[in-house]
């Protein structure tokens, strides 16, 4: 029982890493459940409480910048937050009409329309726009990192102590 448990959780864990670099695909959730279907079907003996919080708080982290981290890149770089939840709506149509590409330049066109609209300045939405979707990018980045990590310190808590 505890292979195929195995192999389903390690499974997971390889597709959180995926799903990081796949708009709308929740990685830090599929680590997590990867994490929990292993720990509950080894009967929460294989892996240690210590390990397993850690790599849940891992994986948590990972949900939080998946789902936060173009807001707070867009805020960072002066849009508002109406901006931000039209510039977030109008990106995931996009990117389901067009693939990342319609992602990446429905979250730019947005907030630089937005908010040129908003403050009538060229380099202030320029600005806003760039951070945004910078911050999309590094947020990816961030996301394939940690999930990577997660996958690996799994492997290495399982199969080495």
């Amino acid at each position: 029982m505890v292979d195929v448990v195995t192999v389903v959780a390690i499974a997971l864990l390889a597709g959180a890493i995926v799903g990081a670099a796949v708009p709308m695909v929740p990685s830090g959730l599929l680590s997590l459940a990867g994490l929990v279907v292993y720990w509950w079907g080894a009967g929460f003996a294989e892996l240690g409480a210590l390990t397993f919080v850690v790599l849940a708080l891992i994986a948590v982290v990972t949900a939080l910048v998946e789902f936060f981290g173009g807001s707070i890149a867009a805020r960072a770089g002066g849009a508002s937050w109406l901006t931000t939840a039209v510039a977030a709506v109008v990106g995931i149509v996009l990117m389901i009409v067009t693939g990342p590409l319609g992602l990446l330049l429905g979250l730019f066109g947005t907030v630089f329309v937005l908010e040129f609209v908003r403050n009538g300045e060229l380099e202030g939405s320029t600005r806003s726009a760039a951070y945004t979707t910078v911050g999309v990018l590094a947020s990816t980045a961030v996301q394939v990192l940690l999930t990577a990590s997660i996958l690996f310190g799994f492997l290495i808590a399982v199969f080495l102590f």
